[in-house]
């Protein structure tokens, strides 16, 4: 796994065994974590899920409270570099601005929204945000801390090259990405996954209503 996604004042290793073993348990604990909560889950069937021992997700990472801060940790990274990564993609120029932003909307909703590390984030924090806030402390600083003024910048730019109505840049960030999220939200926080084939008509419908409220009159 790459650097930017290892989870902070964990062990490092060289061993490339070692950094596959630690991936499948985090992978393996993601899912079960969605799926049954954290209470519901289990060192055992952690392991039995990443196939390897009881005593490798020890080694690897610890107890059950270490390996729930660690997936927490790490699938927030992971979605937040998926989130950047698009928004480098951003159309600050676009030469159709429906057609530009609807296939940016689509990318987010491919590649930082509805993969399985967005997919386990939005299920976890269903599941356990009231009950252990103080573990999704990264979330916090990794989601709407860092993504919301990134994105809310890109809308500025398109303001003053004319192609935006938009006198409140934060505002259209918000509500960009709650259009983008309005229709999988739910499924997603209740661990139904959204077919790809849908993706680019929810991106469609969420750029519509957006340009509707801030396409130039």
């Amino acid at each position: 796994m790459d650097q930017t996604h290892q989870a902070p004042n964990l062990p490092q290793s060289n061993d490339t065994g070692n950094r596959t073993k630690r991936d499948a348990i985090i992978d393996a604990a993601a899912a079960i974590f969605s799926e049954s909560g954290y209470s519901g889950a289990s060192i055992d069937a952690i392991a039995v899920r990443a196939n390897v021992s009881r005593q490798t997700v020890y080694n690897q990472i610890g107890d059950k409270e270490k390996v729930f801060r660690a997936v927490v940790t790490e699938i927030t990274q992971r979605s937040s570099a998926g989130f950047f990564s698009v928004l480098e993609t951003f159309p600050d120029a676009p030469a159709d601005l429906e057609a530009d932003l609807c296939a940016f909307a689509a990318r987010l909703l491919k590649v930082a929204v509805c993969e399985p590390s967005g997919r386990w984030l939005l299920r976890l924090l269903s599941l356990e945000g009231a009950r252990h806030p103080e573990l999704f402390t990264t979330w916090r600083e990794y989601g709407p801390g860092r993504k919301h003024p990134a994105m809310a910048a890109r809308f500025a730019q398109l303001a003053l090259g004319g192609y935006l109505d938009i006198e409140d840049p934060s505002l259209a960030a918000r509500q960009f990405m709650a259009l983008v999220m309005s229709d999988v939200r739910s499924d997603l926080q209740l661990g139904i996954p959204i077919p790809e084939s849908e993706l680019e008509g929810l991106a469609r419908n969420a750029v519509h209503t957006f340009l509707k409220a801030f396409g130039k009159r």
